[in-house]
């Protein structure tokens, strides 16, 4: 099996645990749910899948030699997201989306009761190490290390909404590399780089007033068709255009769904007001700190600015926003 990517060329794939992983249906499920939720009515360019994400993952750790076993734990550490994505932080009231954790909450009960378990097994895999994040920090670590997860959605959608060039991305792939289980550069203005990058991804991407806007609106209309019974639970672990498919028929006899239909196509203006909003609506924020070779020494960007330091722990604390539609 050959498979592609932007970023990391091409692999190909002769292990059949592998390839039967990536033809299982929560693998090809994620072809149908968009990354960023419900993003191109609101101008952002945002087309990239679940299931290019997945691949990604694992491909820059087979790239940069992660046993096989981690290699699989990345292929399938997405396989639990919702419909909409981290919209479902904004439906199922588990507080606010300040850290959008539903899909960890539920990875571990989603994979054992799904046609991977018996796949990983079959193939002489321990489902409990694979489940367990502790034993894979190439694959995931928390904020704000690098990790496999945060260097394939940040380059890959840096290239896509940054309008980054594929040679720039492709020099800091070239020096980047694997130092005692870490992702380390090696040099410090190749991690600035990245840092930088990712910082303006977080400004206007990740934990902007447009994507509150998103979550929010796509959450109350998911939430009221719930309420409703146009949709089940069940049907939140489909795709995206299957949730949506399912809801449409009720437009005409529900004018409130119709008006949160019209909020998740853009079709009214909002705005961020303190003095008079809607709802208050809090949005992860993200920002790394990674590590760089310093003649020998292994060292974090902020050891060298400190002004790096306390940006990363600003930029950590969840963005709060006083939502509004104009209707």
């Amino acid at each position: 099996m050959r498979l592609e990517n932007p970023i990391f060329q091409t692999a190909d794939v002769t292990e059949e645990v592998i390839i039967e992983l990536i033809q299982s249906s929560p693998l090809q499920r994620l072809k149908g749910i968009n990354t960023s939720g419900y993003p191109l009515p609101f101008g952002k360019n945002m087309t990239r899948d679940r299931y290019s994400h997945s691949i990604g993952v694992f491909m820059l750790l087979r790239q940069f030699g992660a046993s096989l076993e981690e290699q699989i734990a990345g292929l399938i550490h997405d396989v639990s997201h919702s419909a909409f994505s981290h919209a479902i932080d904004y439906v199922l009231d588990e507080g606010s989306g300040a850290h959008q954790h539903h899909q960890d909450n539920v990875h571990d009960e989603f994979v054992r009761k799904s046609e991977i378990a018996d796949i990983v097994r079959r193939h002489g895999f321990s489902l409990d190490r694979l489940l367990n994040d502790e034993n894979f920090p190439l694959k995931e670590t928390k904020l704000p290390d690098l990790c496999a997860d945060r260097i394939d959605y940040s380059l890959n959608e840096a290239l896509e909404y940054l309008s980054t060039p594929a040679e720039t991305i492709q020099k800091l792939l070239d020096r980047l590399k694997v130092i005692n289980r870490q992702w380390v550069y090696d040099n410090q203005p190749a991690a600035r780089q990245h840092a930088e990058m990712f910082a303006e991804l977080n400004t206007k991407h990740w934990s902007a007033l447009t994507d509150a806007a998103v979550f929010y609106a796509v959450g109350q209309y998911l939430r009221h068709s719930l309420d409703n019974k146009y949709i089940d639970l069940h049907d939140l672990y489909t795709t995206d255009n299957a949730v949506l498919e399912k809801i449409a028929p009720h437009h005409n006899d529900d004018k409130k769904l119709a008006l949160l239909w019209d909020r998740m196509n853009n079709k009214y203006r909002y705005v961020n007001d303190p003095d008079n909003y809607e709802a208050i609506v809090e949005v992860k924020s993200r920002a790394i700190d990674p590590l760089f070779d310093d003649r020998g020494s292994i060292r974090r960007l902020s050891d060298t600015d400190p002004k790096w330091m306390d940006f990363v722990s600003r930029e950590l604390v969840p963005k709060k926003y006083f939502l509004r539609f104009l209707e």
